[in-house]
């Protein structure tokens, strides 16, 4: 396809409203209907074991590659440190609804989130709660929604081999492009979560020296990157077809990533903490099981690299008045 079918694409929702909701269960389901979804509001208390659990085994797996030859540090970082890394993420992405601690204790949920960064090497959780915010209030919203591609990557980005490199630098562009797009001024839990980073990685370093900390970073950037797990990035909001803007993901790669490949009914109630979401579907099939959905992440990273109709364009984007206002 050419590049003005891929712009079609990306443009398709502007002139939409700003907070729009693309998908509307959660604003007018019957409570009297479903009042078991109400019920599935509350914080998991096993997250935070398994998190726990998570940055324990990567503070083992830096002690056990201190002998390693680079090779094969690289491989297990790959195979092993990338899932764990990536899980951790989306842990982080679970945490910042407010799920370890409930809302009534925001305070907890920020600083369980900046000890399960750890393991990932860079700071990352201030600034992820920061800018998700805008990502479920502004979905797609032109120059808020940081999870849109710019401009630049969707011009450069547009055949097979750069959309492979594009998914090989997605831990980068997804770290630089709030700065580019929506920057906004540090706040206090941003230094804290960097200087706890940092006595972290220093206290690695000092310890084991330079490999265990060559893992957890390299563990962060090919987990992030071109990597299964990191299919749910384009198969959670990229357009696979017209008129559908979100899709969930229902196989066993959820049970390692926080159940965020239910990401209809993540969107739709995103209090409700992962563990929970599958029996949201249970709870009401009739508004869920009718929806697409994706049945691999590898195929959709696949689809995304080899189909000419998807690409960074590939996204819906929407004018929000909130942006005009700032320009």
């Amino acid at each position: 396809m050419a590049d003005g079918g891929r712009r079609e694409k990306w443009i398709a929702g502007r002139g939409q409203a700003a907070r729009a909701p693309p998908h509307k269960f959660s604003r007018v389901f019957p409570a009297a209907k479903y009042p078991a979804i109400k019920a599935l509001m509350r914080p998991d208390p096993q997250l935070k074991w398994t998190v726990l659990a998570l940055v324990l085994v990567q503070l083992l797996a830096c002690w056990l590659v201190r002998g390693l030859a680079w090779r094969w540090l690289l491989f297990w970082a790959y195979a092993f440190g990338g899932c764990v890394n990536h899980s951790l993420t989306l842990a982080i992405h679970d945490i910042s609804h407010n799920t370890a601690f409930g809302t009534c204790c925001a305070t907890y949920n920020r600083w369980f989130a900046i000890f399960a960064n750890l393991p990932i090497g860079v700071p990352y959780a201030s600034s992820f709660k920061k800018y998700h915010v805008d990502h479920h209030r502004y979905l797609g919203g032109d120059g808020l929604d940081v999870d849109v591609p710019t401009r630049l990557e969707g011009w450069l980005f547009c055949t097979p081999a750069r959309k492979l490199l594009w998914l090989v630098l997605q831990p980068f562009l997804y770290s630089l492009r709030p700065l580019c797009v929506n920057p906004k001024a540090m706040t206090r839990m941003e230094v804290l979560n960097a200087l706890v980073q940092l006595v972290a990685d220093a206290t690695i370093f000092t310890l084991w020296g330079l490999k265990p900390m060559a893992y957890l970073l390299a563990s962060s950037l090919l987990g992030l990157g071109l990597h299964p797990i990191s299919g749910h990035f384009v198969a959670e909001h990229y357009m696979f077809l017209k008129g559908h803007e979100t899709y969930s993901y229902y196989g066993p790669l959820n049970w390692i990533t926080f159940n965020v490949g239910y990401h209809m009914e993540h969107h739709d109630f995103p209090s409700i903490p992962g563990c929970n979401l599958p029996l949201v579907r249970k709870i009401a099939p009739e508004y869920y099981d009718h929806l697409p959905q994706h049945y691999s992440w590898v195929k959709v990273l696949w689809d995304f690299v080899f189909e000419d109709s998807l690409g960074p364009y590939a996204r819906v984007k929407r004018v929000c008045k909130l942006a005009e206002d700032r320009l």
